[in-house]
């Protein structure tokens, strides 16, 4: 089965798009990262010179206002400047674990991991080394590509729901204008069918005849109703599923190849659900007729109703072809059919009439090159 390529082709083409943008963001945002990580580094570097020039002054020499700057400056980057007999001096550590010499060395731990540590050494000698972490501005930065990942998933979805919703509205509006223009357009010879029918029973025919003309002008009557309430919000009321279901069956049966072999049961006699029996009828009917096609006009329909605690699940199954599980749900979607001269309108018509109008369910229940088994689940009144 082919289910509407061009459409899964721009599918693709569009999220190969969006992870090409996504991936340029992520690597522009790493390489950012990056810089902003050595140009801190550097100006640690910059502080442990000055550090270094400090260690080195004597106590009455005058220190360089350069060095005084770069020493007050940095009040964001956290340091332990520790020296070799395990004496330690923080900068942008909260004062109050200053004294917390277990802190202390988790920090010291963790700031190692982040960044390598300087040493400042004078005349070859070790003197302190300086453990940093990295600033309160680098650390929001590590986040920002998560922040900005979320952004443009939230903002993609807001698209995609409204454009869901904008074209199901216009999906629903062309559904109810062809409605209901179908049935006007039935409506008008159907009207003269039942005068040349009444004419004809006054004539010396044969009144079998009539009786099929009759039930085919009944049937159109059926049918115009059906697509009158499509176009509407159609009334429920309580009926029989048991023989609502059996109508549909005994009509499809009789108008059937005899290469189809009907075959119906039920766990329960009679079973009161809330219904409109002409819509209903017609799902049936629809998913029945496509269990034809998938059979080729040959093979085995089964109806079967099944009562489950408080809901009846109505099952149909065929003897065709069956379907990619990668397509259960496609199905479902208009315009989708494996018919060359398909609409691919029936499913569609299915789940709405199911799932809007009666809120029951409808789904693929299982399918293989054996057959496929279609169920609809309504809740029992």
């Amino acid at each position: 089965m082919n289910f509407n390529p061009k459409r899964k082709a721009s599918n693709i083409t569009l999220l190969i798009s969006a992870f090409i943008i996504v991936s340029l963001i992520l690597w522009n945002t790493n390489s950012f990262f990056k810089k902003f990580k050595e140009e801190e580094r550097l100006k640690m570097e910059i502080w442990a010179t000055a550090q270094s020039e400090l260690i080195q002054s004597s106590v009455d020499q005058e220190l360089g206002n350069l060095t005084l700057k770069v020493m007050g400056n940095n009040t964001s980057t956290p340091m332990i400047l520790m020296n070799e007999e395990g004496s330690y001096k923080t900068h942008n550590i909260p004062q109050e674990r200053i004294s917390d010499s277990s802190y202390i060395r988790k920090k010291i731990q963790q700031f190692r991991n982040e960044n390598e540590p300087i040493e400042i050494i004078q005349d070859g000698e070790l003197l302190e080394t300086l453990y940093y972490g990295n600033s309160e501005v680098l650390n929001k930065l590590k986040y920002y590509p998560l922040a900005l990942l979320l952004i443009i998933f939230l903002f993609g979805a807001v698209i995609f729901f409204f454009f869901r919703t904008n074209k199901a509205s216009e999906q629903n509006k062309l559904w109810a204008g062809m409605a209901k223009e179908t049935a006007h357009q039935i409506g008008t010879p159907l009207t003269s069918l039942l005068g040349w029918n009444e004419l004809l029973k006054s004539e010396s025919i044969n009144p079998d005849i009539t009786l099929e003309i009759a039930k085919d002008i009944d049937r159109l009557q059926t049918i115009t109703e059906r697509f009158s309430k499509i176009g509407s919000i159609p009334e429920l009321d309580v009926h029989d599923i048991v023989e609502e279901t059996k109508k549909a069956y005994e009509y499809l049966k009789k108008r059937s190849s005899k290469l189809i072999h009907f075959s119906f049961s039920s766990n329960v006699d009679e079973l009161y659900v809330l219904l409109n029996p002409p819509l209903y009828n017609w799902s049936i009917e629809n998913l029945v007729k496509n269990g034809i096609d998938a059979m080729k006009g040959k093979g085995n329909i089964a109806i079967q109703i099944d009562k489950k605690g408080q809901n009846v699940n109505i099952l149909v199954s065929d003897t065709g072809h069956g379907i990619p599980k990668s397509d259960f749900q496609n199905i479902f979607s208009p315009g989708v059919t494996s018919k060359k001269r398909g609409w691919g309108l029936g499913l569609s018509l299915v789940k709405r009439i199911v799932e809007e109008y009666h809120k029951g369910k409808i789904k693929v229940l299982s399918s293989s090159k054996e057959g496929t088994i279609m169920q609809i689940t309504l809740r029992v009144k």
